[in-house]
This record gives structure tokens, C-alpha cells and sequence, in this order.
């Protein structure tokens, strides 16, 4: 089985980048020059597109708590562009506020934060989670 059929076959499970698929490419050793003739033909006819992989991505790691921040991080990892990455992100249909009272309501609940180490710990979390600080501050008020 040649580096094209392994690459439609590793897209038809879920989508990647050409980072990802030429690294995972690699991995099974398959020749250098191979290996860019697939990922080439697969862009040509449409199979292999950072942007439709990033808008999978942005909208499944919004939906498990994530923020923006900490998604184009995570998309620069995996070698995609930020201007293939960065209308998506922002786009009028995302709202990342929402998002983010949604991630500290599910784990703080309606527990209130009076002390100021208990509100400094629940900024890392929600920093960590990659929400901007001055979101942060606008949730606590």
C-alpha cells in the first residue's frame, strides 16, 4: 500500500493537517518523495485543507471548554497557518464569553469566590483553559 491509499485512509477517519499527515507518513517510513506527491494530490483534489481542519478542530475543542488562546496555540503545533486558522477562530458565530462562563460554571458551579486566593486560583484554571484575562475579569466583575 503506497503513502497516497495510507493518507485517504487516515483522512477518512477524522480530518488533519499536511503537518500531521506528512508526520504520521513518516512515521510508517514512507519515501520523502512520495510522501509530498500525496499530500499534494490530496490538496489538488480537495481532500487535504488546513482551513476545513481547523474549523474541525476550533469548534471540537470549544465544545470541551477550551479558549481561543490556548486553540491557536495548539493549532500552531500542529503546523497550521494563522491566517488559515485565525477567521475561524474569531468568527461572528463563536462566542467565546459564553464559552467561558460555560467552562467555570461546569467546574465551579454556582459555588460563590469570596478570598483572594481562591479567585487567583479559579484565573489560572480558566487562563490555563486558554481564555484571555480581561474575559476573566469581566466574568468575576
Amino acid at each position: 500500500m503506497g503513502a497516497l491509499d495510507t493518507a485517504v485512509r487516515m483522512l477518512a477517519r477524522r480530518e488533519h493537517s499536511a503537518f500531521e499527515l506528512r508526520r504520521k507518513l513518516q512515521q510508517r517510513n514512507f519515501v520523502e518523495t512520495d510522501i509530498e506527491q500525496a499530500i499534494e494530490q490530496l490538496g489538488q483534489e480537495g481532500l487535504l485543507s488546513d482551513q476545513r481542519f481547523a474549523e474541525a478542530y476550533i469548534y471540537m475543542r470549544k465544545n470541551k471548554g477550551y479558549g481561543p488562546l490556548r486553540i491557536a496555540l495548539e493549532l500552531k503545533e500542529r503546523g497550521v497557518a494563522e491566517d488559515d486558522f485565525r477567521p475561524c477562530l474569531y468568527a461572528n458565530d463563536l462566542d467565546w464569553s459564553a464559552a467561558l462562563e460555560a467552562a467555570y460554571a461546569k467546574k465551579y458551579g454556582h459555588r460563590s469566590c469570596d478570598d483572594y486566593q481562591e479567585k487567583a486560583r479559579r484565573t489560572r484554571y480558566l487562563q490555563y483553559r486558554g481564555f484571555a484575562y480581561d474575559e476573566i475579569n469581566k466574568l468575576f466583575g
